[in-house]
């Protein structure tokens, strides 16, 4: 039987006034890939010490994943790019309606440790280390996509094009620290702290677009009015002291 997200929402307005309070104590498993994986951590330690209740963060790759949604792994939240989670709607493994903004992730640059740092501190600084630079890596998806458009932006990509390579697996940063790419590009959240490379900065203003993340409720939850008290908790006024450790902004209503 289908169910509504509105059936539930109820139940977690209710869990919200009494402080996220239930009389039995209740689990949940939270699914998360890379891109939002600091920010879902960050939140679910925040839920955790509010509400007494466990979040396990379940890392995910993009073949674990599948692997676990076909065989409806239990899991009670799923958080990724918007598009991703409205089509795992259309599939039947989120819940309708649930499909929540709870937050942003900027782009930024890694070089290898120990390198120069490129000066990226103003437009013209970013276009001139852009073309200074040996080789350039980004990823596939949403922070690829909007390095390349912020690149094209600049008119550079006809001449950056021989330097460009796109990565996979992994953060752009293990690239740099391998010396496969020496300028590298992607979300700051995902970059920050990987061994072997210096996070320089963010990319300046004008080139700089957020990658957007959203959490929904899966179908085979178990704990559908915890886990909704959980999105809820995700978008309220504790979450933005929370995402800025885990360099990421809230979404933006």
């Amino acid at each position: 039987m289908k169910r509504q997200a509105t059936s539930v929402m109820v139940g977690a307005l209710a869990l919200s006034m009494s402080s996220f309070g239930v009389a039995q104590a209740a689990d949940l498993i939270f699914l998360t890939g890379m891109g939002p994986e600091s920010g879902v951590r960050a939140l679910a330690a925040g839920f955790e010490k509010a509400t007494g209740h466990k979040v396990t963060v379940s890392f995910e790759t993009g073949p674990t994943l599948d692997q676990k949604l076909a065989s409806n792994a239990p899991a009670d939240l799923i958080a990724s790019g918007p598009e991703a989670v409205e089509d795992l709607i259309k599939k039947g493994k989120v819940i309708a309606g649930t499909n929540t903004p709870f937050g942003l992730a900027p782009l930024g640059v890694s070089v290898k440790a120990g390198a120069p740092k490129p000066d990226i501190s103003t437009i013209e600084a970013y276009k001139a280390s852009l073309l200074k630079a040996k080789s350039i890596g980004y990823s596939r998806g949403c922070s690829g996509n909007y390095a390349a458009d912020g690149i094209a932006k600049l008119g550079l990509a006809d001449q950056l094009k021989s330097k460009i390579k796109l990565t996979c697996g992994g953060p752009v940063a293990e690239s740099v620290a391998k010396g496969e790419v020496e300028f590298g590009i992607q979300q700051t959240n995902v970059m920050v702290g990987v061994a072997g490379s210096d996070y320089i900065g963010p990319l300046p203003a004008g080139v700089n677009k957020s990658c957007p993340f959203n959490v929904g409720l899966m179908a085979n939850s178990k704990n559908e009015i915890l886990a909704l008290a959980m999105i809820k908790y995700m978008t309220g006024p504790s979450a933005p002291a929370l995402l800025a450790p885990a360099h990421m902004d809230p979404a933006r209503n």
